[in-house]
């Protein structure tokens, strides 16, 4: 499957606005760019006029220029490795993550960072999932601060599997994780063999693909604001209770509406991250 990329060129200052109105647009993945942005979604689901009423409807605003490119399935390391350096996570009980492709060095470690100090190696080709979106970065932040050892983890929309691959370093014992797409399960299950993580599940599919009997100590799902709202019920009725439920993908202005879908569904919030206008919320469930 292709994707296409949609490169902008405006002000800075409607960066962040014009990424909110392509996310509705079904745009899933953003990089911010000296020019402006580019925006990535997959050809089947994008809509040229759509896309063109959102251009108007700023253009009167701001100056925007764009171009739109159709890009076939191919390796991103290519295009990545002169730009992607390692990232470094930590939260604050001193638990720390670090991200890095296959060909950047180990992080140093030694006897007293055993244990809480993870080194994950993720080469994203087109799964985009690197650590370096503030979504994915507080949601790593959030899971350090979890106890995911003996734990059940399901990873929705698992992209490149860095969730994923995090949960079971942390001795996760069982670890579910799906994806819509054919590539990016492929390159999720790449990256958890690069990781030696043997419990992790990887399927192509959705959420009604995990039984609803299933009961998950620990749900995480960095997507985006519209697959939450629909499908926080269908999480829910697949946690344990006191179950954890992580989610990202969404900006600051709209964690009011994600957490009234959550305790509409039987949630409790109990932390919230915010950085550069993206959140990143947990919750907890009701144990009845």
């Amino acid at each position: 499957m292709n994707y296409i990329e949609l490169e902008v060129s405006l002000t800075a200052d409607f960066t962040d606005i014009l990424t909110a109105e392509l996310a509705e647009l079904g745009f899933d993945s953003f990089v911010e760019t000296d020019e402006g942005l580019n925006a990535y979604i997959p050809e089947a689901d994008f809509q040229a006029a759509a896309l063109q009423e959102v251009i108007d409807k700023y253009a009167a605003q701001t100056a925007i220029v764009y171009r739109v490119n159709t890009l076939e399935k191919r390796n991103w390391n290519e295009e990545w490795e002169q730009s992607y350096h390692p990232i470094d996570v930590t939260h604050p009980s001193g638990r720390t993550a670090r991200v890095r492709a296959s060909f950047h060095q180990p992080a140093a470690t030694d006897g007293a960072n055993r244990g809480s100090a993870f080194d994950i190696v993720i080469n994203p080709k087109m799964s985009f999932g690197t650590g370096h979106h503030e979504t994915t970065a507080m949601m790593i932040e959030h899971q350090l601060g979890l106890d995911s050892a003996g734990k059940k983890v399901l990873d929705v929309g698992s992209g490149t599997g860095i969730l994923a691959i995090l949960a079971a370093l942390q001795d996760a014992t069982e670890v579910v994780a799906f994806d819509i797409e054919e590539w990016a399960v492929e390159n999720a299950r790449e990256n958890a063999d690069l990781n030696r993580c043997p419990q992790i599940e990887i399927f192509q599919g959705m959420i009604d693909g995990v039984s609803a009997a299933s009961q998950f100590d620990i749900v995480l799902a960095n997507i985006n604001r519209n697959i939450l709202l629909q499908d926080i019920p269908a999480y829910v009725q697949r946690m344990a209770p006191g179950a954890t439920l992580l989610v990202s993908g969404f900006y600051e202005a709209d964690a009011q509406d994600i957490t009234q879908k959550a305790v509409e569904a039987g949630l409790e919030k109990d932390a919230q991250l915010t950085k550069n206008n993206w959140a990143s919320l947990s919750f907890k469930k009701v144990e009845s």
